[in-house]
């Protein structure tokens, strides 16, 4: 059926209409698109208006195209929200109303870098404890997470009574974490990664790397968690000053 009935631009109106089809159920999650060829006709536009749209709904990650196979419908993030709150791995999951599950990878003490110095801001620091895990949403992997806690603070042995690290830390040194500054990259193909979250190696990761600081702005915990970009979205809302 052709969308030439209003006046906005034409590559608009595809956009709305196939994220119609996806909300619908005409297109489903993980399915195949028609041909660009087939698309365009069953749309009325041509093809450069159609690789348009089809270029922006890969940039807004809601289709992924593959080169010579053809353009797939996404899975729709688990959960999606502002990321100027601070809250835990483990509520993200909750709120979006899937179980939340924990695979230790690994959990040991390790030497600190010089970069981890300077991110705890001691230059005394000795050890710090590093902890691999993947994080599950109804048993799916979805994202890989690595936290490092100076020695001392919590012991080992208890990162695997409680998944939440922040639980963890309130309950074993009775301080809050209050805030954190956070970095977000986007990560291409990294094989052991890939492998843990069983995610396409054509989908990006986000990574966010963040250190974690007390309500007396004590540097306490470090973060790097890599998210699956297919069932996690993140925005920021910008105010003008």
């Amino acid at each position: 059926m052709s969308i030439k009935s209003d006046s906005r631009h034409l590559y608009l109106q595809v956009i709305d209409k196939i994220k119609r089809e996806i909300e619908n159920g005409t297109y489903k999650e993980n399915e195949k698109l028609p041909s660009e060829f087939e698309l365009s006709k069953i749309l009325g536009v041509s093809r450069a208006t159609l690789r348009e749209a089809l270029r922006i709904l890969e940039e807004d990650n809601i289709v992924t195209r593959r080169h010579g196979v053809g353009t797939f419908v996404n899975q729709k993030p688990i959960f999606s929200s502002g990321i100027e709150e601070l809250t835990s791995v483990t509520h993200m999951i909750e709120k979006s109303g899937k179980k939340a599950g924990v695979q230790f990878i690994s959990t040991e003490y390790i030497r600190a870098t010089k970069e981890d110095r300077e991110r705890f801001k001691s230059i005394t620091l000795d050890k710090i404890a590093k902890i691999e895990r993947v994080r599950t949403a109804d048993n799916e992997p979805v994202v890989f997470c690595i936290d490092k806690i100076p020695k001392g603070l919590i012991s080992l042995e208890s990162t695997h009574q409680e998944e939440s690290i922040f639980k963890l830390i309130e309950s074993e040194t009775n301080k809050r974490i209050a805030y954190a500054v956070t970095h977000i990259e986007p990560i291409s193909y990294n094989p052991r990664i890939y492998d843990i979250l069983k995610c396409n190696p054509e989908h990006s990761l986000l990574l966010l790397k963040q250190m974690h600081f007390t309500e007396d702005d004590e540097a306490f915990l470090y973060s790097a968690n890599y998210f699956r970009s297919d069932r996690f979205s993140f925005h920021v809302l910008r105010k003008r000053l």
